[in-house]
């Protein structure tokens, strides 16, 4: 639906959907503004890895953007890869920075590409600030950024079920302390992960009988995105963010009954575009790591060696500390990331009851997932005196909704080694996208008995 098309009154329902659902978001994650995560969990939440991308602007200060390849990294003597930087080498990160201070010896991340330090390390170049200022500026750009791409999705609700659907969708973002605590950080740059996502929503839905120019085209928007957030946050969490792009073509295919012809298609089209980008990204980052040490294979033999300590790699063929985490049973780390939690009402309530605060007010996963079976239950039997059209956008909800659960199962399952360390932060791939989708069959279903059929 373009603006030209809306109608007075639906263009300003649409700019109060955006204005409202930013601020809520963008203060959010950039204040804990209305307290989703505990004050302490936020201030502190991933600030060593954040702390790489302050010591690439250090760096990039001192010896040029691209020196060391380009890598985020740290100013310390010993290999981070090995030894991860304690509290005080982050403090030092951060005072070397604001101070305008340099290092003696800097050691690189070579897991990811580290794009969002060289753009940062750019910015920090370009703006003739202080870099107390310019640091609060990138948190500002970071947390406005992930507030805009989320919105991007609610507003996609939004014209595909309405309004009310719409605010379902973003309480499920505005209530998540995960989202909140990842919001503004530097490192995770939250909003890349959503990108290809966004882009195939925004395709899909502008063009459903598509030609077969359209499909190059498709082709090459995926490329363009999963370079985009390969580049800016690396691999992190890649199997989540292709599951979580491909989310919408189940939509489409179902609401529009695509045929077999049309989804080996669309399918040739998303693997080749996003498997083009993820190996040139890999090509890009054993350049790098080549640069930072001694030559293309050294890059090759580290990408291949950090795929096997974060998957099913056996485990005598790693350091100790990596032992448990490959030996880990997948079921037994899928069930902590069922039990985690989404909101925390204990940050509002006080409850002496232990039962009441830690199974009651902690909403946990394994709690949505029941409410989005129910309520997808509900949605199906009073789909069912809804006229056609509608009611095939409802089948083709609930049929997202439960692929969509595949994003972050994805990860659980194939990463499970990494999984099993990460419980301080994994629990965010819930939202890729699974959340939101399961709100809004809840908006769905509520809406639907309210109104009687």
């Amino acid at each position: 639906m373009q603006l030209k098309h809306l109608s007075q009154s639906e263009l300003a329902r649409k700019i109060a959907l955006w204005a409202l659902s930013i601020g809520l978001l963008f203060f959010g994650f950039l204040f804990n503004l209305w307290h989703i995560a505990e004050e302490q969990w936020f201030d502190t939440h991933q600030r060593d890895t954040e702390s790489l991308i302050i010591g690439r602007m250090v760096k990039s200060r001192q010896d040029g953007i691209f020196s060391s390849g380009g890598l985020t990294g740290a100013g310390v003597t010993t290999n981070i890869q090995q030894d991860w930087i304690s509290s005080n080498q982050i403090d030092n990160q951060y005072s070397a920075y604001l101070n305008k201070g340099s290092f003696d010896k800097f050691s690189p991340y070579m897991s990811q590409p580290g794009g969002q330090g060289i753009v940062f390390s750019l910015f920090d170049r370009l703006i003739p600030l202080s870099p107390q200022i310019k640091l609060w500026s990138f948190y500002v750009l970071t947390a406005l950024l992930s507030a805009i791409a989320l919105v991007a999705i609610i507003d996609w609700f939004y014209e595909a079920f309405g309004g009310w659907v719409a605010i379902f969708a973003l309480c499920s973002a505005v209530l998540s302390q995960w989202l909140t605590v990842f919001g503004k950080n530097l490192w995770w740059s939250l909003w890349a992960f959503y990108l290809p996502m966004i882009v195939v929503m925004y395709l899909l839905k502008r063009h459903r009988v598509p030609s077969n120019h359209q499909f190059i085209r498709f082709g090459i928007l995926i490329f363009t995105a999963v370079f985009i957030k390969c580049f800016i946050n690396g691999f992190e969490y890649i199997t989540t963010t292709l599951v979580m792009m491909v989310t919408p073509c189940i939509y489409y295919a179902v609401l529009d009954r695509w045929n077999r012809h049309q989804c080996l298609k669309w399918t040739l089209a998303t693997g080749l575009g996003s498997g083009v980008a993820i190996f040139l990204s890999l090509l890009l980052l054993c350049f790098q790591i080549g640069a930072a040490k001694d030559g293309f294979m050294d890059g090759v033999a580290h990408v291949f060696y950090s795929f096997g300590k974060r998957t099913h790699g056996e485990a005598e063929g790693f350091p100790e500390v990596y032992a448990a985490s490959l030996e880990a049973g997948t079921i037994g780390v899928v069930i902590t990331y069922v039990n985690g939690i989404f909101f925390d009402l204990n940050n509002y309530l006080s409850n002496a009851n232990t039962f009441v605060s830690d199974f009651l007010l902690k909403i946990r996963y394994a709690y949505l997932i029941v409410l989005f079976m129910v309520m997808s239950g509900l949605l199906f039997w009073r789909s069912k005196r809804a006229m056609a059209e509608q009611r095939q956008h409802y089948i083709a909800l609930i049929w997202t909704t439960w692929f969509s659960i595949l994003a972050p199962l994805s990860w659980y399952v194939i990463f499970k080694a990494h999984s099993f360390i990460h419980t301080h932060m994994s629990f965010l791939l819930w939202q890729m996208p699974f959340t939101f989708f399961g709100f809004a069959v809840f908006g769905c279903a509520v809406i639907a008995w309210k109104k009687g059929f």
